[in-house]
């Protein structure tokens, strides 16, 4: 089973003026994300005072609600005073990201967001991957895309060796235990990774799943096998159930659960074959029907990300992914790429307190591409453009 996403990085946002719209994400040190946004529709609403009054809002928030501009400290020890925006600080949680294997795609970049803004990172790696891994991480070979906003490295506390395929040890067939890639490791399916960190940390407050896999994605549906769809869904949608229903137990109340889609759930995309379309419609209905069951009996959110394409190393398995991300850039409404730090933002979002009323959501981060219905690059259009332009006139 591959990973498919994994990431880098931190992105600050274009400073705007809209009323509620995110106007900057910035670092000033080591464990704060901040964004800043107009306050005057809060304190209008009461919303303002509800902050005051809990504590949630420092002393500059106080002093500055007359201009409008929440005001908030960015660092514990007072360096960020001064800078405009709510924290977003994670300081004293814990997250499990599962499906990080490099640092190209979104797991990488969830990850680095997420300590950015305070929280303990733990990695579950798949297990193939688990050596070149970790060797890449204690050789510095990673330090760059490491780096935080203040020059510091982001630490991964513990990697654990992980296969969401697998349940249980009973779970794994003799192909797979006598496999020379999974030789060494041991304790690595769903329940004794949950084990493990049960074991090591106590508990967990974030849960990412940042992996999926088809077998046959190459493959156009019709000539998919049972084989290969059913390994699809198992390893990109019930792994995803799996985790959820053994980490729980663990998740402090409020606790996050994020997980990745794609636009594919929704809408045909050629080529996106091996039944993996099919997949991630199961991870979407099932994200609606967690929220609910999780959310009454553990006080736990979880939601999904829909992200728009990236050139990560795992996701060249498609094929044809840069010709995706072509068309996602020719025919989104915001013309910009999509970067892996994007999606690492609105997971950190996702995770925090602002988002404590969001759950069972699917959360688009694609450059605004899943509201179109007409492909602005397409030949045919051009054609029809061409056949209703006025025609020119013809002077005698």
């Amino acid at each position: 089973m591959a990973s498919l996403i994994a990431g880098s990085g931190m992105l600050a946002v274009a400073r705007g003026t809209s009323s509620t719209s995110v106007a900057s994400l910035v670092a000033p040190d080591a464990a704060r994300s901040v964004v800043s946004f107009n306050a005057r529709p809060f304190e209008r609403s009461g919303a303002l005072s509800a902050l005051k009054s809990s504590g949630f809002c420092s002393s500059s928030v106080r002093n500055s609600a007359k201009s409008g501009v929440v005001m908030a400290s960015a660092g514990s020890n007072g360096t960020g005073a001064g800078v405009p925006g709510l924290a977003i600080d994670l300081t004293g949680k814990r997250a499990f990201i599962a499906g990080v294997a490099d640092d190209q795609g979104y797991g990488w970049a969830i990850a680095k967001t997420l300590a950015s803004a305070g929280a303990e990172i733990l990695v579950g790696t798949w297990v193939p991957a688990l050596n070149i891994f970790e060797t890449s991480l204690r050789r510095g070979k990673f330090d760059e895309s490491r780096q935080l906003p203040n020059g510091s490295l982001f630490e991964i506390s513990k990697v654990y060796p992980l296969d969401a395929v697998f349940d249980c040890p009973e779970d794994v067939p003799e192909d797979i235990k006598n496999n020379k890639r999974y030789a060494g490791a041991s304790a690595w399916t769903v329940t004794e990774v949950v084990d493990s960190v049960k074991k090591d940390f106590g508990s967990i407050d974030i849960l990412v799943h940042s992996l999926a896999n088809g077998p046959e994605v190459s493959k156009p549906l019709l000539e998919t096998s049972r084989k290969g769809y059913l390994a699809a869904s198992s390893a990109s949608a019930y792994s995803h159930v799996s985790l959820l229903r053994h980490f729980a137990p663990i998740m402090n109340q409020g606790g996050s659960v994020i997980s990745l889609t794609y636009m594919a759930s929704e809408k045909t995309i050629p080529g996106y074959g091996g039944g993996m379309s099919s997949a991630k419609a199961a991870l979407e209905s099932d994200t609606r029907v967690l929220a609910f069951e999780a959310g009454r009996k553990y006080k736990i959110r979880v939601n999904t990300i829909s992200a728009g394409p990236l050139k990560s190393r795992a996701a060249k398995a498609i094929g044809f992914i840069e010709k995706m991300i072509d068309y996602s850039k020719a025919n989104s409404p915001l013309q910009r790429d999509l970067e892996a730090d994007d999606i690492g933002n609105a997971a950190t979002f996702l995770a925090s307190p602002l988002a404590s009323a969001i759950s069972g959501t699917v959360f688009y981060v694609d450059n605004g591409l899943h509201t179109m219905g007409m492909a602005l690059d397409s030949r045919a259009l051009g054609e029809i453009q061409e056949a209703a332009a006025p025609a020119e006139k013809v002077s005698a």
